[in-house]
């Protein structure tokens, strides 16, 4: 019963986060923030480089490459990132997993 709701309570976690990603962030604002927010006021914007991650990504600069509307890039990216937070983190979970279970046979041998 609990694993039922533990996964129904993930998979609809998963679909509002894609939801949002798909749909909401194609008409986030443009606008500046963080820290490029900042370097244009103090002034240092203009020694901003780009990241070679950046430049290799196919989902760089949260567009993705190859597909000429800005909005579905965008949306594309999301989805693409709410993806592959949610295997790394998902990866890392099953490792703890397995890491705990083998000192639980260790210490009880």
């Amino acid at each position: 019963m609990r694993a039922r709701l533990i996964g129904g309570f993930t998979v609809a976690g998963l679909v509002v986060a894609f939801a949002i990603a798909l749909f909401a962030s194609p008409f986030a604002s443009s606008s500046p923030d963080g820290m490029s927010r900042v370097a244009i006021n103090e002034g240092f914007d203009h020694r901003e480089t780009a990241s070679p991650i950046e430049d290799s990504s196919p989902v760089g600069g949260y567009t993705v490459k190859g597909i000429n509307h800005e909005q579905i890039g965008t949306g594309i990216s999301g989805a693409v990132g709410v993806g592959a937070t949610f295997a790394i983190g998902l990866s890392a979970f099953h490792g703890l997993r397995v890491v705990g279970r083998r000192r639980n046979r260790v210490s009880a041998s």
